[in-house]
């Protein structure tokens, strides 16, 4: 079977995101990277492509370039997916373009800088009828999967009470010291959007419980923290949730948690038994029931979903990580563009996108507005 022919814009240099994505992409031998553009300045571009063993030819100056470029080429030729992995303000006109170009497309999160871009995004999707993937990373854990199916399933009951935990303290040592808060991309509204702690990782909680109880959150109250009267994106946030009037929770995100690391956590207890996820231990599942003793699950194990083994690339006793989670999400895109079935939750989709959006605008409003609930 031949590769799908991938291209990149963005992730150059040391960018963890690049890396991730990269790496990913070659878990399942289903693609081929063949160009891009990693850095906006062309001698790092092309020093860059160099240095990960890519031939020059598919390097373009710019975005627009790339497009111009690969439209000429044969459809046997042209790059058939292309990853979005640039700053959040550039996601939507790139995201735009490939649609309107008929590209597959992958997109890093948070989809757009708007609610309206990504509803118009949205609606170019349908138009062209090609695979969008935005990359809320966690959810390609085996272990995740198998919490998702065990959800579905039944074995908890009825969803009642859900605690999603984001904790990461990397901005602490930033923003107070009034020069670097300055000087951050994620601190910035023109190239961050409306906010930088709910906007970047807020976000993949909002997302992380949806996809796990496919319940669609109804209504949100939100309390953020900006820390300083100069800074105007949260770095701190809490919003209580409501799914129904007897099913409700909390989600809890900070970037100013002093000697946090990448705390993601989930909580989700039904009226039968409830479930902890700790994406800083990933291959623990851990399953509680009010009579019996607590329950550990691991990823590799026969007692485990078909979804969950699916995507299990090594024996059970050896861990998976943040890698093997996003080259499942580059698994799920690959089987899409290829016409194999996939499994419900094999990617996040751009609907899912779309409701990531809409919640990072109603958590800003209602804060905005004294702490109001807001129908989502």
């Amino acid at each position: 079977m031949n590769k799908i022919r991938l291209g990149i814009v963005g992730g150059g240099g040391d960018s963890l995101i690049g890396v991730l994505h990269r790496i990913a992409s070659q878990m399942f031998d289903s693609y081929e990277i063949v160009g891009g553009v990693f850095n906006p300045n062309w001698e790092e571009n092309i020093s860059f492509a160099k240095k990960i063993g890519l031939k020059t030819d598919r390097i373009y100056k710019d975005f627009d370039a790339l497009i111009e470029e690969e439209n000429k080429k044969s459809k046997d030729e042209r790059m058939e997916v292309v990853s979005v992995l640039t700053p959040n303000f550039l996601h939507y006109p790139m995201a735009k373009k490939l649609l309107e170009n008929n590209f597959n497309v992958i997109c890093e999160k948070p989809l757009t800088t708007s609610y309206d871009e990504a509803v118009e995004l949205q609606e170019l999707q349908k138009k062209n009828n090609v695979a969008f993937a935005v990359t809320y990373t966690y959810t390609g854990y085996p272990i995740v999967r198998q919490m998702k199916d065990m959800i579905k399933n039944g074995v908890i009951g009825k969803v009642q009470k859900v605690d999603m935990q984001y904790y990461q303290g990397w901005i602490n040592p930033i923003i107070h010291d009034k020069s670097l808060r300055n000087s951050v991309w994620r601190l910035d509204p023109k190239k961050a959007g409306i906010s930088s702690c709910i906007g970047d990782i807020g976000t993949h909680a909002y997302h992380m419980l949806e996809y796990l109880t496919d319940i669609k959150v109804k209504e949100v109250l939100a309390d953020l923290n900006h820390l300083y009267e100069d800074n105007e994106l949260d770095v701190d946030g809490t919003v209580l949730i409501r799914f129904s009037d007897h099913s409700k929770g909390v989600i809890r995100a900070s970037q100013i948690a002093t000697g946090e690391e990448n705390n993601l956590t989930v909580a989700i207890y039904g009226d039968k038994g409830g479930f902890r996820w700790e994406q800083e231990n990933p291959n623990h599942l851990y399953y509680l029931t009010g009579d019996k003793p607590l329950q550990v699950l691991k990823p590799g194990n026969p007692y485990l979903s078909e979804f969950s083994l699916q995507d299990t690339k090594l024996p059970a006793g050896h861990p998976e990580g943040i890698f093997d989670s996003m080259g499942n999400i580059y698994n799920g895109v690959a089987r899409k563009i290829r016409g194999v079935k996939n499994f419900d939750g094999g990617f996040p989709t751009l609907e899912e996108g779309v409701r990531g959006m809409k919640f990072i605008e109603k958590v800003v409003e209602s804060n905005a507005k004294g702490n109001i609930w807001l129908k989502l």
